[in-house]
């Protein structure tokens, strides 16, 4: 057997270090893989926020119902009916006011919404003497106890202006009416004189003559239609939501009536500042002859002044009325300033009498104060060209012509125009062609007599036939009558404006054309009517005179 050794001991140690260390290093090891159970913090979880149930708000139900009433106006109730069937899924007509939530209504009641506005005109045949009539006597009629010039007349009116008038004045007599097919009214209200009828506003033509109602003119563009007794508003009342959509699917504002589409044009027949009227002018001033009828001049859109004398320098003195050669002093150019004219026509049969570097003149003192003229010129091809003029929403076309002229225009020669009647109509032809209304005035031949004679009725209707819408007499020193030939009106003769023959009634008697048209069309004359004072100063005539000369004109027109 070996002998435990000195080598022997130190293995040994080594073997127990080893070992020492090794259990050591179980224990480091052991200790690393040992997790104890620990008890974590609690984590706090938030209590979420409630979210209340919403309250259920209806859908609005459509379609809203509509309730239009009877009575309504035939265009506005079309389009209103034409609205509501575009829009099936937010309007549907309703049987009656009561069941509907929108009604269209009369009156105005709380919140209504205006929607339309329909005038309607009490009217006459245009050689009627009366001008006005009371709007208690056309109520008073009309509920059974008649008044007033045309009280023991029914009025005449169609069917759908009855129902409209009955849903605003109330139910008429049995007797107070005759209901006339519209197509038939006019023939009808002439051929039964004297006769009165009712119509609306845009249904106006010249051979209807529209009466003033307490005063009030439908003719009159400042009219307050509001204060106008035969003014129908309408309105739309009722649930909010409905009318606010159907104002939004109304296409603008249905009227009969536009004030922006009126305009007036005033024809007037001779001026000649010269002898006895140049005299008054020297004596009271320039505007003296137009002091009692300026208001009737003025307040037109376009005024006419058909001027027979040239204006010159070298012009003496004026004298009586017996010289037959003619001239103007240049300050006399002050009346047509005050008058604010429009535009002058050159047809007279004087306008070369102090030469034609007098009418030259002449020409010059218009254009330096921006007055347009026609049917005269500084040549042929100016006095034959028409002029244009535009007031407002309607565009006219004014001609003029003498057959023959004493003075006329040549080619490098001042004056009148000649009448050339194929050139004219081909010219009236051309306006008719643009929108163009034409107004011709004639300087005819001068007859002492109301009525026109054959062949001038002949002359005035051919230029009818071309198209013209205003055929119109210059030339008269006498008034003469009227006529309605192919759609147009035509005025023979005017008579005097300011020219100083004194000498008998009919010279002193005048008319004074006041034309008004309507979105591109003539729809009435008012015969304006005055009596020369002072061999140069016209005046309004008295209801009597007036008269006098209507009747006479009248009768000359084979009325």
């Amino acid at each position: 057997m070996r002998s435990f050794t000195q080598r022997h001991l130190t293995l040994l140690l080594s073997l127990l270090i080893c070992a020492g260390l090794g259990f050591m290093l179980f224990m480091a090891c052991s200790s690393l893989r040992y997790n104890p159970t620990v008890t974590p913090t609690p984590t706090r979880t938030a209590v979420p926020t409630l979210t209340p149930t919403p309250t259920l708000t209806p859908t609005p139900a459509w379609p809203v119902s509509i309730f239009v009433p009877f009575g309504l106006p035939a265009p506005a109730a079309d389009a209103l009916h034409a609205t509501i069937g575009e829009h099936p899924d937010l309007f549907a007509l309703s049987p009656s006011a009561e069941a509907a939530e929108v009604r269209v209504v009369f009156s105005a009641d709380g919140d209504a919404v205006p929607i339309a506005e329909w005038v309607f005109a009490v009217v006459v045949p245009f050689p009627t003497i009366t001008d006005e009539v009371s709007w208690a006597d056309v109520v008073s009629t009309w509920t059974g106890t008649p008044a007033g010039p045309f009280g023991d007349r029914p009025v005449l009116l169609t069917r759908e202006t009855a129902a409209t008038l009955v849903a605003v004045i109330g139910d008429p007599a049995p007797a107070a009416i005759e209901l006339v097919p519209a197509d038939e009214l006019l023939d009808r209200a002439w051929e039964t004189r004297p006769s009165w009828a009712i119509i609306p506003f845009d249904d106006l033509e010249p051979r209807w003559k529209p009466l003033t109602i307490d005063g009030l003119s439908v003719l009159d563009k400042e009219l307050d239609t509001s204060a106008y007794p035969l003014t129908v508003p309408v309105f739309i009342t009722g649930l909010e939501r409905g009318v606010v959509r159907l104002q939004d699917a109304i296409d603008g504002f249905y009227a009969n009536r536009d004030a922006a589409k009126i305009s007036t044009v005033i024809m007037t027949g001779v001026t000649a500042l010269t002898r006895a009227t140049a005299v008054r002018m020297d004596r009271h001033g320039p505007t003296y002859p137009a002091q009692d009828i300026r208001p009737w001049l003025v307040d037109a859109d376009i005024t006419h002044i058909s001027n027979e004398v040239s204006f010159a320098t070298s012009c003496p003195p004026a004298s009586d009325e017996r010289t037959m050669v003619f001239c103007s002093d240049p300050s006399y150019i002050e009346l047509f300033e005050d008058l604010d004219i429009d535009v002058i026509e050159l047809t007279g049969n004087h306008l070369r009498d102090w030469g034609a570097a007098a009418m030259e003149f002449t020409l010059g003192l218009f254009d330096d104060r921006s007055i347009p003229y026609f049917g005269g010129g500084r040549n042929l091809a100016e006095a034959q060209a028409p002029l244009t003029m535009t007031a407002g929403a309607n565009t006219f076309g004014f001609v003029g012509c003498s057959p023959p002229p004493s003075n006329p225009a040549g080619e490098d020669r001042p004056g009148a125009a000649p009448c050339d009647f194929d050139l004219l109509s081909k010219q009236i032809g051309q306006m008719r062609e643009q929108g163009i209304i034409p107004i011709v005035t004639l300087q005819y031949w001068e007859y002492y007599q109301y009525e026109p004679t054959v062949q001038q009725r002949a002359d005035f209707r051919a230029l009818a036939e071309a198209g013209a819408a205003i055929v119109s007499g210059s030339q008269a020193h006498q008034p003469q009558g009227f006529d309605f030939h192919a759609g147009a009106f035509i005025h023979y003769g005017l008579g005097n404006l300011f020219f100083d023959q004194m000498w008998s009634l009919e010279t002193r008697q005048e008319f004074i054309d006041r034309h008004v048209f309507y979105d591109g069309r003539h729809i009435s004359t008012e015969l304006l009517t005055a009596i020369l004072e002072d061999y140069s100063r016209p005046r309004p005539m008295t209801p009597d005179e007036r008269k006098v000369l209507l009747d006479a004109a009248f009768a000359a027109s084979q009325w």
